[in-house]
């Protein structure tokens, strides 16, 4: 069993930031259970631009407001606190924050915790040694 707060993950290695999020990570890789859950916060005013080429992604809004939009087909969606969005099919996409907005987003295959997003907006593919 793995008991973690939010708290203890504050200034670790498990705690990501770039310019426009900070991403505090519960679970990943080396954990061996097949996912990885971030705990991440976009900042207000700010927008992230995102392509999961390796990943799947689920996001779960909890706090603040914002919107989705899929660069691919130009639909928007609203970001509020009970809102999800899967990115099942790997799609372009920016989050327009206009309050910080704070998710949950789990990820398929793991990060490793290492990863940032690359110049198109991906996170590489980082396996764990056996």
């Amino acid at each position: 069993m793995i008991v973690r707060s939010l708290k203890e993950l504050d200034g670790t290695e498990r705690d990501v930031e770039a310019p426009t999020w900070r991403s505090r990570r519960f679970v990943l890789a080396s954990e061996k259970v097949g996912f990885s859950m971030h705990d991440t916060v976009l900042y207000a005013g700010t927008e992230t631009h995102m392509w999961y080429a390796n990943h799947i992604e689920a996001v779960y809004c909890i706090e603040g407001r914002g919107e989705l939009v899929n660069e691919d087909t130009g639909e928007k969606h609203r970001l509020e606190p009970g809102t999800l969005y899967l990115l099942d099919g790997h799609e372009h996409h920016v989050v327009h924050a206009h309050t910080d907005l704070r998710t949950v987003c789990v990820f398929n295959p793991p990060c490793t915790g290492r990863e940032v997003h690359d110049e198109n907006g991906v996170y590489p593919l980082i396996t764990e040694e056996a």
